[in-house]
């Protein structure tokens, strides 16, 4: 069973590979790779479109993949890791989804260091101003982000972005480090990173984020908190069926 499951896995990183290949990966001789692989294809987990001898990932496993993402549930698949990452930084964490043009809260849990007791649950907020929702809007459909960036983008501090070539150039930045910071930008004092969660097909569903008070979270931390924060949101995307492709 462990070895037709890491068969599953290198034809998922690979695209795809012959029997040979597989056997060598595995370790065992070709006709052990040979009946695994048989195995797998008469239960449609694998197939050979095309040119016989290279194998390729079935379409049984979309069926077995569709039965469980009907049943995840983002808040309890996220909730553990969201406890971890809290514990680990001290501050609270917070996973937000895209609610029309606004971003909204959904689950949150404080950390030991926390001094505000704010509950920002179903909270929605302007995406531009957060650093959750400025990660979904980097990640969102062009046409939906430029709905977004022609619209009112309120000032609701000093500090928030309001000019849309500046926010535009900023979501390039967060496309390319993989997380977003916002700077007492949706209010005095509070500082945040937030970082992508994935779902099954890969689209970007959620950000998971940390938020502190500006004097413990300052600028120059927000760089490593950002990289604990994006494992952790790579954490969540797997709990939630996406399966990262190696390149």
């Amino acid at each position: 069973m462990d070895r037709a499951i890491t068969v599953l896995e290198i034809l998922a990183q690979q695209k795809d590979a012959g029997v040979t290949e597989i056997a060598a990966e595995l370790g065992v001789h070709k006709s052990t790779a040979f009946r695994l692989v048989g195995a797998l294809e008469r239960r449609g987990l694998v197939e050979q479109p095309g040119l016989r001898g290279k194998y390729q990932l079935g379409f049984g496993i979309i069926r077995l993949a569709g039965a469980m993402a009907a049943g995840l549930d983002l808040t309890q698949q996220s909730r553990r890791v969201c406890e971890d990452l809290a514990a680990e930084l001290g501050e609270t964490v917070n996973i937000a989804i895209p609610s029309g043009d606004m971003v909204v809260n959904i689950d949150q849990v404080r950390g030991a260091s926390a001094v505000v007791t704010q509950n920002w649950i179903g909270r929605q907020n302007p995406p531009h101003s957060t650093s959750s929702g400025k990660v979904l809007l980097a990640f969102m459909r062009q046409s939906d982000q430029r709905r977004v960036l022609r619209g009112h983008l309120e000032a609701l501090t000093p500090s928030t972005i309001t000019d849309p070539d500046a926010l535009r150039a900023e979501l390039d930045d967060i496309l390319e480090r993989g997380f977003a910071t916002a700077v007492e930008e949706l209010e005095y004092g509070l500082n945040a990173v937030a970082a992508p969660v994935r779902g099954i097909t890969g689209e970007v569903i959620a950000a998971v984020s940390a938020s502190g008070p500006s004097y413990r979270m300052t600028e120059d931390k927000l760089l490593p908190l950002g990289e604990a924060v994006v494992k952790a949101a790579v954490e969540i995307s797997t709990r939630m069926g996406h399966m990262e492709v190696a390149s």
